[in-house]
């Protein structure tokens, strides 16, 4: 029996304000997101990066430091303190939930010196060609971290613990340099010849002293976290075995369960699924191609067949691997993925993610709260109801009736362990319409309606548990039980 459906959110978005108070404003919110279902908290990168302040964390510089030193000319990161992080990881545990840290190791940003290195250029749409021959190139290679002056670890970087970068000072030139001696990693994504190459310092995890020390930094990370799980940004940029090894050793040493979603951003379902195979330690990865079946069924505006929107995808073919999704901070308006889908087909997407049986889905920050930056609203009127409907009543027996070009839906039947669960759910990317689906004996003999509020009428559901169920054009309907015990 499941006692309540796990549901994830990302609780930020890329142009958040620097103002230091994203770790602070979790002190206040946990008890609000628990009572909405909420049970994973993703946070953003806590690491010192590039970009000081300014920087979404992904630019890592320092590991060590999650906004303890002065370095990048800040001790604190965009979003706070060290110890205030620490402190937002414990309100959120004492309010039930588990914290999801994003974990950064593909690559380094905001080198303190430059090294003269012999590279090769190669071709960027083909990184196992190389473009004539090798030269001496300067290249920002040099960690110092002298702000930590060693505190936590004296292990510092140079060009011998990467494999490429992505400019040379002296003919200030941009493309991707590979440098002598190195190889890029053959277990990665084979997309563009061979995708270990990302951006910025590019981590050789063939390097033994290197590997050495991530895995002596996860433990420390740990330690001093205590965190629940990890978000593991851009594995199809790194050997999928290093990631094995390294989760396995943190597991080993944790005393708690380590939940873990991987960012493989591909729209082949084939490519997840065989990282899947290659990684058993791995607990989920994020539905990249269910994203892109959302992308282009909202541009396709009522001509996209809709009887296909789940085939392919992870939650369809892995479905206990699968964290679904929508948007995030990668794909929205401005971003190098940026494959944002359409305001009028989010609410379907969401019913999509929210009220079946698998997968476990993710809230996008910037659709809850909105991105002002973008000037997009936020949706948390209707994904506080939706989310009520995924914690109360989202159980049972799914039955699909994905049978028409325009207009699919499902029934959740209920169990015997939530009261009054169960509910019906009409989505159309075309004129709207209606559809006779069975909701089982839970809901049988019963009035539902639409607790989106998009169809005002009510439906009866006969003894049997038939009922004749409507739908708008371009929107969702989700229907339960009239009067319900939980007033959504």
């Amino acid at each position: 029996m499941k006692e309540t459906n796990d549901t994830m959110m990302q609780y930020f978005e890329w142009y958040l304000p620097n103002d230091c108070m994203l770790w602070k404003s979790l002190l206040n919110v946990g008890k609000d997101l628990k009572k909405l279902g909420i049970n994973y908290l993703w946070l953003p990168p806590a690491f010192k990066s590039a970009g000081g302040i300014n920087d979404t964390g992904y630019g890592v510089y320092d590991l060590y430091d999650m906004g303890e030193f002065m370095q990048k000319g800040t001790i604190r990161t965009k979003y706070g303190t060290k110890q205030e992080y620490l402190d937002a990881i414990k309100s959120l545990q004492k309010s039930g939930i588990k914290v999801l840290a994003d974990i950064v190791l593909n690559h380094r940003f905001g080198a303190d010196e430059k090294e003269d290195i012999i590279a090769y250029k190669v071709n960027p749409n083909n990184r196992n060609e190389v473009i004539g021959n090798y030269r001496t190139i300067s290249a920002w290679t040099k960690f110092n971290f002298s702000g930590r002056k060693n505190t936590y670890s004296d292990f510092n970087l140079d060009w011998s613990h990467f494999n490429g970068i992505d400019y040379d000072d002296i003919k200030k030139e941009h493309g991707i340099f590979r440098f002598y001696g190195k190889h890029w990693s053959n277990d990665v994504d084979k997309e563009l010849g061979n995708y270990d190459y990302l951006m910025g310092c590019d981590v050789d995890f063939n390097n033994l002293d290197v590997v050495d020390d991530l895995f002596k930094w996860g433990k420390w990370f740990l330690n001093e976290t205590h965190v629940d799980g990890f978000r593991l940004d851009a594995i199809k940029h790194i050997r999928s075995s290093f990631y094995k090894r390294w989760l396995h050793d943190l597991k080993d040493a944790s005393d708690k369960e380590l939940f873990t979603v991987g960012e493989y951003f591909s729209c082949n379902v084939d490519a997840l699924i065989n990282y899947l195979h290659e990684n058993d330690e791995i607990t989920t990865l994020f539905d990249v191609p269910l994203h892109d079946h959302f992308k282009i069924a909202s541009e396709s505006f009522g001509h996209y067949d809709m009887r296909k929107l789940f085939e392919d995808t992870l939650v369809d073919k892995r479905p206990s691997k699968a964290v679904t999704f929508v948007d995030n901070h990668d794909t929205e308006p401005g971003q190098s993925l940026e494959s944002w889908v359409k305001d009028w087909f989010k609410p379907l997407a969401y019913a999509c993610i929210l009220l079946r049986e698998d997968g476990i889905p993710c809230i996008f920050y910037g659709d809850y709260y909105g991105i002002p930056y973008k000037n997009i609203s936020p949706m948390k009127e209707l994904l506080n109801v939706l989310l009520f409907a995924r914690k109360y009543l989202a159980y049972g027996t799914q039955r699909d009736y994905l049978d028409d070009e325009n207009i699919i839906g499902w029934v959740r039947e209920g169990d015997y362990y939530h009261q009054d669960s169960g509910l019906a759910v009409l989505l159309s990317d075309g004129s709207g319409g209606c559809k006779l689906m069975n909701v089982g004996k839970n809901l049988a003999n019963c009035i539902l309606y639409d607790c989106t509020g998009n169809v005002k009428e009510t439906v009866y559901v006969d003894k049997d548990g038939n009922g004749i169920f409507y739908v708008n054009g371009g929107s969702v309907s989700v229907w339960i039980k009239k009067d319900n015990m939980y007033n959504l």
